[in-house]
């Protein structure tokens, strides 16, 4: 089945989008709406490298973790939460030991619905384990234990399927550290967007057969490499510029898991998820200043702008004065979620939302342009050539550079080193070619002689 391009908007404006509400809400788990007019906390978690070392001890360990988060929302009064699940590469190279420890979670979440009413829905974030050493391997052998891991854990009580996926990283890691914008277009939006399509095409078949939630990706394994390089406002590693335009391109990528049949929720470290909501319509998860436990960013207000779920990253499980991690975390994003759902209730979200808004928005270029007015706009520029992979990825790009230009003449302060990065790379993207074959053409030949590890089979080219 071929992916079903967006060429248009799922809202009207911008100012429609909010935290809490989509178009296309999903039902989810034990009574869980996502998107149907509240926010939920989403707690994400790591287990102690110890406990891997069997699979007895890993499934414990998620026992504990999950009666923790449980018990902890009980204990405030929460009335919802989704606890999301990321595999460790054990799990998802052993499909029965992913299986066990959902199988595992879902009857301790079952027993707390059932006791308390709490709605509750687990999603399993399956390990992109196709690759080896020295290369990826994205279809083969590896393909089928992949998908093998999606199939067993619907079955034994994953409720949502979630994935973060590394199609185009090996031209993507190539180029970002040359500057090399064709490198990072091709990476992301041509190469990370075909096997998008090939794997989710798989996922959703799996859901649907087991009536589970084919929800979606995030760009981690490239746009969010590019924001860590990037770092802080004091690093020059990388330009933040760069950093944001390769998050543009990134929504024209993360949105052909919807275009191949996921509903959403999106996934919590998908910062280009909220141009995914306004081209698609469906729910997302989003992370932000509950995420310092993992990682810092420099938008940690901003992007709870428009979420449903409100997620922490993830966090190692271990003790703190307050009780384990999983407690303390789940215990913050439930706050930060009431607040939104007061705001809700009472009338008061668009004002909420853009307090979350006005708080980061010119503190860096990459909130600027992911503020929902500019996410909308580049959402825009993706669906007016939404049926080419290469050209919606390009407009995404350039128009995004338009939008900092247009913040740099006002509030949005650029460093004399982001002003000419972003100057290479608007005249890098404005020499590209509007015709994807010919793209695609030069590119294979390039990448063929620079990067050794690339393959071009494993996106059946």
């Amino acid at each position: 089945m071929a992916a079903t391009r967006y060429t248009k908007m799922a809202y009207a404006k911008a100012d429609d989008m909010v935290f809490g509400k989509a178009i296309k809400p999903v039902k989810a788990g034990l009574g869980l709406e996502i998107g149907a007019g509240y926010t939920t906390p989403e707690v994400n978690y790591a287990p102690r490298p110890e406990a891997g070392a069997s699979k007895e001890k890993l499934v414990k360990e998620y026992e504990r973790i999950t009666t923790d988060i449980m018990a902890r929302m009980v204990q405030i009064g929460a009335p919802a939460v989704v606890l999301e699940t990321e595999h460790v590469q054990q799990m998802s190279n052993n499909p029965s030991w992913g299986a066990e420890v959902a199988h595992a979670q879902k009857t301790i979440m079952e027993d707390y619905h059932d006791e308390y009413g709490i709605k509750c829905a687990l999603r399993h974030t399956i390990g992109d384990i196709r690759e080896d050493r020295n290369f990826l391997q994205l279809r083969g052998d590896k393909y089928n234990v992949f998908l093998e891991a999606f199939e067993e854990c619907a079955k034994a009580g994953a409720d949502i399927l979630a994935v973060e996926s590394m199609g185009g990283k090996e031209i993507f890691d190539h180029a970002i550290l040359r500057n090399d914008m064709a490198g990072i277009l091709f990476g992301i939006g041509v190469l990370g967007s075909m096997d998008m399509e090939m794997i989710w095409t798989d996922i959703t078949s799996i859901a649907k057969k087991n009536n589970v939630i084919s929800s979606g990706d995030t760009d981690c394994a490239q746009a969010n490499t590019a924001m860590f390089i990037a770092g802080g406002l004091l690093d020059k590693n990388l330009a933040h510029t760069i950093a944001i335009i390769a998050r543009a391109i990134s929504g024209a990528r993360s949105l052909v898991a919807y275009e191949a049949g996921a509903v959403g929720p999106g996934k919590d470290c998908g910062y280009e998820n909220t141009i995914c909501k306004a081209i698609a319509g469906v729910p997302i998860a989003q992370e932000g200043k509950t995420s310092t436990c993992a990682h810092s960013d420099l938008m940690g207000n901003l992007v709870m702008q428009c979420c449903d779920l409100w997620s922490n990253e993830s966090v190692e499980y271990h003790g703190e004065f307050g009780g384990t991690t999983v407690q303390c975390w789940s215990e913050t994003l439930a706050y930060d979620c009431a607040l939104m759902n007061v705001a809700l209730d009472s009338g008061n979200e668009k004002i909420l939302r853009d307090m979350f808004v006005a708080s980061d928005i010119y503190r860096d270029a990459q909130g600027y342009v992911l503020a929902y007015p500019h996410a909308y706009r580049v959402g825009q520029a993706i669906v007016k050539d939404g049926n080419d992979i290469y050209l919606r990825s390009k407009n995404a790009a350039l128009e995004s550079i338009k939008i900092i230009e247009e913040g740099a003449k006002g509030k949005l302060t650029l460093s004399r080193f982001e002003a000419n990065a972003l100057a290479d790379a608007k005249a890098a993207f404005e020499g590209l070619t509007d015709d994807k074959d010919k793209f695609m053409s030069d590119c294979l030949t390039k990448y063929k002689d620079e990067v050794k590890v690339f393959r071009p089979e494993n996106y059946g080219l």
